[in-house]
């Protein structure tokens, strides 16, 4: 087998080419920019082929150049994620990559005969939805520029893949932060849990202004879903969350951080370090992207047909982040 992301020098693509390239699959990443060295350095030492294609998601030439013949599934992770700011300042680049590209690439699948295109949504599509969890019939009520072409995305994947007969699926993502994250300038705000592991390193107090409770989503765990999809054989939906089915508050996981005295000790963070909620008349240093936290995702349709479910928690997402920034620690020149 052999796939192609799209925007696969990004975080969520990173993490879905090391599931890929750990099954021993052929990965082909297109980006406008290569990874970090040493993160490239790390995919290439994975069993599966890794080749790397810069170019432009919007550029039929780039696009053609990689979806090729033979090409048996395309995952479309590029995405331009803008605050308000951006929306305001700029909205062409937001339109151009997150929607307008999808034209190009779905006829650059139908004519390399890729069997599989995987959309990358996101869970805010659902935008100002209401319930006690979110599942895929719920009516949407995106807000931002991003959620709105997010949520535009799904629907033109649907239909043109109905007119050329493609075999297209959406997936809306969870809040997802773990391993890859960094900073670049196709995403505006970082998760919280990377602005703490930032205030970390830097030895500066993570204060947040409300517990943040959420379905976080581990990266690894939502590589494993979209692999799933990847390698199905037929799915009964075009259309799957993917997100954890417990919920839990970011400050409980930068305060398990904080409470490792440990990593002073090894390095990896400086002396000083606190994650605590803001006081009263305090500015918060970390975002929770918005005043409210949204309900959580229903996950039942990807574990009746595929039978997955998210694989870390709290304590476990925590430990396996401080065992990768250990091994970056250690990997590093």
């Amino acid at each position: 087998m052999s796939v192609v992301i799209l925007g696969g020098a990004g975080f969520v693509g990173l993490n879905l080419a090391d599931a890929l390239l750990g099954r021993r699959i052929a990965v082909r990443l297109l980006d406008r920019a290569p990874p970090p060295p040493h993160l490239l350095r790390m995919l290439a030492a994975r069993p599966g082929p890794l080749s790397l294609d810069l170019g432009d998601v919007t550029d039929p030439g780039s696009l053609a150049a990689s979806i090729r013949p033979g090409t048996d599934a395309v995952v479309i992770a590029a995405a331009v994620t803008a605050d308000a700011a951006r929306e305001a300042a700029d909205p062409g680049p937001i339109l151009a990559v997150n929607l307008a590209a999808l034209v190009p690439i779905l006829e650059a699948c139908r004519r390399a005969g890729v069997r599989r295109v995987v959309n990358l949504s996101s869970a805010a599509a659902y935008g100002a939805a209401h319930g006690e969890i979110l599942s895929e019939d719920l009516p949407a009520r995106p807000e931002s520029l991003y959620a709105v072409t997010k949520f535009a995305s799904e629907a033109v994947l649907a239909r043109l893949c109905g007119h050329w007969g493609l075999d297209g699926v959406s997936v809306r993502l969870s809040a997802v932060f773990g391993p890859f994250e960094r900073d670049t300038s196709l995403r505006d705000t970082l998760s919280p849990q990377a602005q703490i592991w930032a205030a970390a390193e830097a030895g500066t107090p993570a204060l947040l202004p409300r517990p943040g409770r959420r379905d976080w989503l581990y990266a690894p765990d939502a590589a494993e879903a979209v692999a799933r999809l990847i390698a199905a054989e037929r799915l009964r939906f075009s259309l799957y969350n993917v997100s954890s089915p417990a919920t839990w508050p970011v400050l409980a996981w930068g305060e398990r951080l904080a409470g490792n005295r440990d990593l002073v000790n090894r390095g990896l963070v400086r002396p000083g370090f606190v994650c605590r909620l803001a006081a009263p008349g305090e500015t918060p240093t970390i975002s929770l992207h918005g005043d409210r936290d949204r309900p959580p995702l229903a996950t039942g349709r990807l574990r009746d047909d595929l039978g997955w479910e998210a694989a870390h928690g709290l304590e476990a997402s925590a430990d396996a982040f401080l065992a990768w920034q250990t091994r970056m620690k250690e990997d590093r020149p």
